[in-house]
């Protein structure tokens, strides 16, 4: 029995060990998507919640269905259409009749009421239904006619967009956006995947997961968790580091920013860039790198940490102009570009 499960702090070896075990729980059902759910785990580590994005039938559901299974915690799917109301996702009060006949209001929990919610297909839904979950996703709360209701920890909230089928969508507000910590990418599955796919899918069984907690000690052990996350040390060079590279996805002209720090300039950035990351791309940058340094068995974080997470933190920070789209450049490609041009100021 290790230290974790005897209701001992948990220790990084504790850490990466439960973290490799989930990953390995969840490729039972998922083939490929390495780095997806590595990013989609170290998002849940680490407070936060995920963006997917990918065309039909890329297993973005499944994949959150699957977390669900492995992890032994409450599940709850809501499909996001154009008539869908804040009331079907937070609740609402309704009034009900006692033995003595006399009525009275009372609250009825909506499908936010979970640990782990899929929201999908979100930019389905028109902006006001969108913003019913922000208070859910910042606050762990609701507030129904004046009355908050908690939420129980851990609560993670993976929303799903379909990139095509554009007709009839609501791009999700710049503000929504950034209450993501990550946004994760779910790619066209190669030959030798698909194959892979077809034959688990169509034969006489499925692959079973097997829960990796139980359900008395999900909640607790996965807090645990998330607390070590918090203890990784920082240095200030690394703090600086990923102040520097959010700063520099604003383009020089950037109301919001003045000049730019030290002089770091990104062509690419003022020729394809509106708006930059926000303070919150900086606080994704170091609790997902934290969670890569418990991975990699170190309790502080590097440099290289902070790279590896940039593409998934920053990505759906940056809103790209006109010249981005008609010259055929994405976030990823301004965030690479970022990323080279800091790296030379490390230290």
């Amino acid at each position: 029995m290790n230290a974790a499960a005897a209701g001992e702090a948990p220790s990084v070896a504790d850490f990466a060990r439960t973290f490799r075990h989930i990953q390995a729980e969840i490729h039972k059902v998922i083939v490929g998507h390495q780095r997806a759910v590595e990013e989609l785990l170290i998002a849940l580590f680490a407070s936060g919640h995920v963006l997917i994005e990918g065309v039909p039938g890329t297993g973005k559901t499944t994949l959150v269905k699957t977390l669900g299974l492995a992890l032994n915690l409450s599940f709850n799917r809501i499909q996001f259409t154009v008539d869908l109301m804040p009331a079907d996702i937070t609740g609402t009060r309704v009034i009900l009749s006692g033995e003595d006949g006399r009525r009275e209001f009372s609250f009825q929990p909506g499908p936010v009421f979970c640990h782990i919610l899929l929201g999908d297909e979100i930019n389905r839904a028109t902006p006001k239904t969108q913003s019913a979950l922000l208070e859910c996703m910042a606050e762990l709360q609701v507030t129904v006619s004046g009355i908050t209701h908690q939420l129980k920890p851990p609560y993670f909230v993976m929303a799903t967009l379909n990139p095509i089928e554009m007709e009839g969508t609501y791009p999700l507000p710049e503000a929504q956006l950034d209450r993501f910590l990550f946004k994760v990418r779910l790619e066209y599955p190669d030959e030798s995947e698909m194959v892979k796919i077809v034959t688990n899918t169509t034969g006489p069984e499925d692959a079973g997961v097997e829960p990796i907690f139980s359900v008395a000690e999900a909640a607790e052990r996965i807090e645990g968790l998330k607390h070590l996350v918090r203890e990784v040390m920082v240095a200030q060079s690394i703090e600086h580091y990923a102040a520097r590279m959010v700063r520099a996805t604003q383009p020089s002209g950037s109301r919001y920013i003045g000049q730019q720090a030290n002089g770091l300039r990104v062509d690419a950035v003022d020729r394809y860039v509106s708006f930059g990351a926000s303070p919150r791309g900086a606080q994704a940058l170091i609790m997902g790198a934290k969670v890569r340094a418990l991975l990699d068995g170190r309790a502080n974080v590097a440099y290289e940490d902070i790279d590896q997470i940039a593409p998934a933190a920053l990505q759906h920070r940056v809103m790209l102009n006109y010249a981005a789209h008609s010259d055929g450049i994405d976030a990823a490609h301004i965030v690479e570009r970022v990323v080279q041009a800091v790296r030379p100021t490390r230290g």
